[in-house]
Parts: C-alpha cells; sequence; structure tokens
C-alpha cells in the first residue's frame, strides 16, 4: 500500500529574534534604574540614537553611559541597570513561542548588545540557542545588515530560508536589506520610523507570531 503523500512543513529553517525588546521587557528595568518611566524612556531613547547612528560597534556599556550622562541621568543609574540585567522579565508568550518553534526551527538571537551582557540575556530563556550573535562579536549595531548575515551563516541558512522577530522598527532597514521576512513584536506601540520599510505583520503581542510561522511556506 503506498505511504500517504505528506506536505513539507511551512515553518521556516530559522527563526531570529531581537532579544532585549522582543523577547525580554528591557524597559521595565530601564526605567527602574532610571527611577521613573519618562526618564527611562528618555534615557533609552538617547540611547538607541546613539546606538543606530554609530555603525561599527563601540562599546555597548559605553554608549548606554553616554545616553545616561546626555539625558541628566545619575551616575548610578548604569550601574543599577546593570545591576538587574539578570532580572529581565520575558514578555508573556515568549517562552512559549520558543519551546513551541523548538522542534521545527533553528533559533538565533541578533542583538545591539556586548557578548557579555547579551549572552547573559540570552540564557535567560531558557532556551538551547542555536546561535546567538552579539553587535560585538559582528562588529557592527543593527541595523547594519553585517549582524543579521552572521547569524545566518553560523546557522547555513538562507535568508529566504529564515523569518525574523523585532522588537524595533529599526530593525525592519536591516532585515529588508537582508531579505528576512519580518514580524515586528511592537509591544509599547512605536511608529514606525521614517523610510523604513514596513514589516510583513506587525502585534502588541507575541501571540499572531505562532500561526504566522507556521504558514512562512505556504504564503512565501
Amino acid at each position: 500500500m503506498q505511504a500517504p503523500i505528506t506536505s513539507r512543513s511551512a515553518y521556516p529553517r530559522a527563526v531570529l529574534f531581537d532579544l532585549l525588546t522582543a523577547l525580554l521587557d528591557s524597559w521595565t528595568v530601564w526605567n527602574a534604574a532610571a527611577g521613573s518611566e519618562e526618564k527611562g524612556r528618555a534615557w533609552r531613547a538617547e540611547y538607541l540614537r546613539l546606538t543606530y547612528g554609530c555603525g561599527a560597534y563601540v562599546p555597548y556599556e559605553q554608549l548606554v553611559k553616554d545616553a545616561a550622562r546626555r539625558t541628566g541621568m545619575a551616575d548610578s543609574a548604569p550601574d543599577a541597570l546593570e545591576a538587574h540585567w539578570d532580572a529581565l522579565p520575558a514578555w508573556d508568550g515568549a517562552r512559549e513561542l520558543l519551546h513551541a518553534l523548538r522542534p521545527h526551527c533553528k533559533l538565533a538571537v541578533v542583538t545591539n548588545c556586548s557578548r557579555r551582557l547579551g549572552h547573559r540575556a540570552a540564557a535567560l530563556l531558557g532556551v538551547d540557542w542555536d546561535v546567538v550573535v552579539t553587535s560585538e562579536e559582528a562588529g557592527f549595531y543593527k541595523p547594519d545588515p553585517r549582524p543579521y548575515r552572521m547569524a545566518l551563516d553560523r546557522l547555513g541558512v538562507r535568508a529566504s530560508d529564515a523569518a525574523f522577530v523585532a522588537g524595533s522598527g529599526y530593525d525592519m532597514f536591516g532585515t529588508s536589506a537582508v531579505g528576512l521576512r519580518t514580524f515586528w513584536h511592537n509591544r509599547v506601540g512605536l511608529a514606525l520610523p521614517n523610510g523604513a520599510p514596513p514589516p510583513e505583520q506587525q502585534a502588541a503581542t507575541l501571540a499572531p507570531a505562532l500561526p504566522w510561522l507556521q504558514s512562512f511556506a505556504s504564503i512565501s
């Protein structure tokens, strides 16, 4: 008797994730270190401006301190941020999404962070990552295409066979340049940066990411 024909998996071969915004709630920890949400958002915005403006890697910890100084933070704020680094909470649904994908896809992190802090943060999700790429290792900050390409090269997967889950609208500049279809977990309702290509999907939670990834091949 002939075996039934089964369709190939519709999952991508690999899913790459932004770490500190898409999977982990770094906003809460930044705000606590700053002393208020208003101060934390201003500090974080200045840090992001410096990060996306510098391109080639400048030590992450130095950019955090420079941004704190420029926004009038106390000198103790960056130390407080690092002191609570291992308490970065996962967004609801983050671990569930990763564990649902684990049997079907390779999993990777591409994060704007130092190697030391990036790998510590990635370990908080409790997943056996196939690849973790930090900006320090790539030599450039996102959205430069090189960090994304390094992750794909290490995974041995083409961009057309992979997906990216972003936490920042700036990621769309890099993922579009590389050819990565992107889901934007826009948790805090940020506007898409001027000139950035739109993501394929976006949502305020991670819940819609799994059905999107489950049907990835069928909608390519």
